[in-house]
């Protein structure tokens, strides 16, 4: 497959106003996916278009849909919605594709578009590239004149039928009647619905991060900053937490202890319900990523189901368990996917889904947790100028063959590129934390010394 010039593992992310995050390029793109679908014999394709709260969304959500009108396609424009409500409402309304306006947890001044197709999946690596090849080369794309110019109309009322989606995965037979929740949304797309949500399902609402002024997403607060909605929890002592991005695709949840849940003892205490549900049945597969922990791995096999290791990034546990037929995965950042009741990560399912699990057992969220025993786990991060394969750096690989030779078969390690930041990430984690402390340490010098 060739290489992408402009999407990553997460559509296309970058510095708003800088190549590729520009109005030129958002433009084009919606030109580019107008085009392709009324190449699918759809002569006027219906377009649903969210954003979060950033304020370059406003720039290039106008673009976006001034792409799409002067090529013939109709816009419906929801304002800031989460990540998995504009996928909802693309299949709510029968659209032909969903796009967001997002760089989900990344800061303020980044900026990226994702694109979804009719179902509400994102769109496969083949299409991806074949919009490329049209943004890059707009004579692909004829010019529409006259009465074939498309349209744009904003509905807010679309947040309605996301709440609406949301509440109704919540088992009825349950409410959250004399609970303390404290929601920090970020400052993101969920700092109107999230709240809405579990109060109207009865729990008394400490809301944080919902003033969005356009350059405070994310920042100091949400999943990626835990300890605010630490010291709420404390502070009005609530039963728990919840944590959102900006996008609101992803969660922490945080115990009345003030104990922080990843991702991964999310899955694993969901894996245990949807089995003694009978949901899933023994030797199912249940989905992470390369980054998963060996304790879920171990955890989740113990369970009598199989676990199964995707390439990082949501859409790619997505594509595992749609071949599979899984129903539950994700990712340790709180990317967790429920199939039954969303077709991408959504925070506030994942969140609704673990309280569910706290009334079926009647059990706290520490004690739930508590048979998740995860490995002690190093990730840092290190800003590098350029991404040469890691192959081909030899110091690199020198290290990489010495940690997993002190390592053995006790733990394993990762070193990757993100997809979306210049970034190299490092993880470690074995039985060991002092070791893993210290193969985490060395790797980062090595890597910061060849790249950084």
């Amino acid at each position: 497959m060739s290489k992408r010039k402009l999407f990553g593992t997460d559509g296309i992310r970058g510095k708003a106003n800088i190549y590729p995050m520009t109005c030129e390029i958002a433009m084009k793109l919606g030109r580019a996916v107008t085009f392709y679908f009324q190449s699918q014999k759809m002569a006027r394709p219906l377009i649903v278009l969210g954003k979060d709260t950033r304020r370059s969304c406003y720039m290039l959500e106008q673009a976006f849909s001034a792409g799409v009108c002067s090529q013939g396609g109709e816009v419906i424009l929801t304002g800031p919605l989460p990540t998995p409500g504009v996928a909802f409402v693309t299949r709510s309304m029968r659209a032909e594709a969903g796009v967001v306006i997002s760089a989900s947890h990344n800061v303020y001044h980044d900026n990226g578009i994702k694109i979804f197709d009719a179902q509400g999946h994102k769109l496969p690596d083949e299409v991806e590239l074949e919009l490329e090849r049209m943004v890059l080369d707009q004579a692909l794309v004829p010019v529409q004149i006259g009465p074939d110019l498309g349209s744009a109309k904003r509905l807010d009322e679309v947040i309605g039928r996301y709440i609406v989606q949301v509440k109704s995965v919540f088992d009825d037979k349950y409410d959250l009647e004399g609970m303390r929740i404290v929601v920090d949304c970020a400052n993101g797309a969920s700092y109107k619905v999230a709240p809405m949500i579990f109060s109207e399902l009865g729990a008394e609402v400490f809301k944080i991060g919902t003033s969005p002024n356009g350059t405070n997403i994310n920042d100091g607060c949400g999943s990626l900053h835990p300890e605010v909605c630490r010291g709420e929890i404390k502070k009005y002592r609530a039963d728990l937490g919840i944590c959102l991005d900006g996008d609101a695709d992803r969660v922490v949840i945080i115990d009345g202890d003030g104990r922080v849940l990843d991702g991964d003892e999310i899955i694993g205490i969901l894996a245990k319900q949807l089995l003694d549900q009978k949901v899933i049945k023994k030797d199912d597969e249940v989905v992470g990523t390369v980054m998963s922990n060996l304790g879920l791995e171990r955890y989740i096999e113990s369970l009598g189901l199989r676990f199964y290791r995707a390439q990082v990034g949501d859409r790619y546990v997505v594509e595992r368990m749609r071949n599979s037929g899984a129903v539950l995965g994700g990712e340790p950042s709180g990317h967790i996917l429920l199939t039954k009741y969303s077709t991408t990560g959504d925070g506030l399912i994942a969140a609704l889904k673990v309280i569910e699990c706290m009334k079926y057992y009647n059990r706290s969220l520490r004690e739930l947790a508590s048979v998740v025993k995860l490995y002690p786990q190093e990730m840092k991060n290190v800003m590098v100028k350029h991404k040469p394969p890691l192959g081909e750096v030899k110091e690199i690989q020198q290290a990489i063959v010495a940690a997993e030779q002190r390592l053995q078969d006790k733990g394993r390690l990762i070193v990757r590129y993100s997809g979306t930041e210049s970034l190299l990430r490092v993880m470690v984690e074995g039985e060991d934390k002092k070791m893993v402390t210290e193969i985490c340490n060395e790797l980062v010098a090595v890597v910061t010394e060849a790249l950084g």
